[in-house]
């Protein structure tokens, strides 16, 4: 097996990832449930009357946030697989991704790619460098994900350690994660594992009430966790947003409340929050005729087009910009009960008929990472016109290219 970052306890090989699948949430009794419509449903009701997708022809700015873990085991989340098994899901991953992706194309020529948020607990030498490679080659970007505080509550001082461990590991080891202006430390995208971003799962799967300050000082520029899965307890009434938090870092849950981002205000307080698509969806062939859209690609709800009409309708923007809609999706691309989702015939003719369509339905495509979409993000917030594809490596660079460093947050004068 291959060399890996030190663990302490509380750590997922005690137990603490405890994987939920990709749709699941840790309660979902009526209770639950009605907690979850109360949050959500004014924000969603006061969105469908005030905000509407933009008319004419707009940019769909797409991202898919993947909970990469090839040590998981589906119906027991305390264990890990055979290391066997995980160099076979790698494997199989590195040499179908392209296969399934590589014949259509953006408008700027990119493939759909996959932002590998890998679980910073998980970490293994061997099949992280393969990983890299995959994404030199072209085929997406990794990030940073973390399972903690399930069995007991986890300390700040041990967030901090594994997110600058794994952090460092990728940067120095693998080549991965980027720099702000090219320059500095690292930094990097993250996703909470369960969904708990700065213990706002009612205490549970995280522990760290200043979490988003820990973020903060390890060089976070943004936050992609949300929205959670379906009525879980972690979800937060702010929906279908781009925004600073509002409140201050150190307090739990500083991301319920947030400052949108707008064009000709460039943003001040990292981590951003990138949030994806939270929708009803009314549909009169389901047994179920209302059921909950948030983005999440699985077996039981494929990507489709009719999904993609409820992306749009999310009109997920930076204020003043409304014609370039950035879409986040998120799916679990290791969990080999949803290869049919994520590498099957469903993601073939979804991305054929999303591409080979597009003109029609007055859409210009581009298939970014979650850096890249940050980066398009800021871009809006600076009052840049034109193609979005253009500012791909606009703020957050791959490699750095001068050894002095800036402050991250710390604007350049771009003239």
């Amino acid at each position: 097996m291959g060399d890996q970052l030190s663990l302490m306890p509380g750590d997922a090989k005690t137990g603490s990832s405890q994987y939920l699948g990709p749709e699941v949430a840790p309660s979902s009794s009526w209770k639950q449930k009605l907690k979850y419509g109360l949050r959500v449903l004014p924000s969603y009701g006061w969105q469908k009357l005030t905000r509407h997708a933009p008319r004419g022809r707009v940019h769909l700015i797409i991202a898919m946030a993947d909970h990469f873990e090839p040590s998981v085991v589906p119906e027991n989340g305390s264990r890990y697989s055979p290391y066997e098994e995980q160099e076979r899901r790698m494997d199989l991953w590195c040499r179908e991704c392209p296969r399934v992706a590589g014949a259509w194309r953006d408008s700027d020529g990119h493939p759909f790619v996959h932002t590998y948020f890998y679980a910073a607990e998980q970490y293994d030498r061997r099949l992280i460098q393969q990983l890299a490679e995959h994404c030199e080659a072209g085929w997406g970007e990794i990030e940073i994900h973390l399972h903690h505080g399930v069995v007991v509550s986890d300390t700040a001082e041990n967030t901090r350690r594994q997110l600058v461990e794994f952090r460092d590991a990728l940067a120095s080891e693998h080549g991965c994660l980027s720099y702000f202006d090219g320059s500095g430390p690292p930094k990097f995208a993250f996703v909470h594992g369960n969904f708990a971003l700065a213990n706002s799962a009612a205490g549970c799967f995280c522990g760290v009430d200043d979490e988003m300050q820990v973020l903060a000082d390890a060089g976070c520029y943004a936050d992609l966790t949300l929205p959670t899965a379906s009525f879980h307890p972690a979800q937060i009434a702010k929906i279908n947003s781009l925004y600073e938090c509002a409140l201050p870092l150190n307090q739990r849950a500083p991301h319920r409340r947030g400052l949108a981002l707008e064009r000709g205000r460039p943003p001040e307080i990292f981590p951003l929050i990138v949030q994806g698509p939270l929708m009803l969806n009314f549909s009169p062939s389901r047994p179920r005729r209302i059921g909950i859209e948030n983005g999440a690609v699985t077996k039981r709800n494929p990507l489709s087009l009719s999904r993609l009409r409820l992306w749009k309708q999310a009109a997920i923007s930076v204020r003043g910009k409304p014609d370039w809609l950035f879409i986040k999706l998120h799916c679990h691309g290791m969990d080999p009960t949803q290869h049919d989702a994520v590498l099957g015939e469903f993601m073939r003719k979804f991305l054929r008929e999303l591409v080979e369509g597009a003109g029609e339905r007055g859409e210009i495509l581009h298939f970014v990472s979650a850096r890249e979409m940050v980066n398009i993000i800021v871009a809006a917030c600076d009052d840049r016109d034109g193609n979005p594809g253009e500012y791909r490596d606009y703020r957050l660079q791959r490699t750095r290219n001068r050894p002095a460093e800036l402050p991250f947050g710390e604007r350049a004068d771009r003239g």
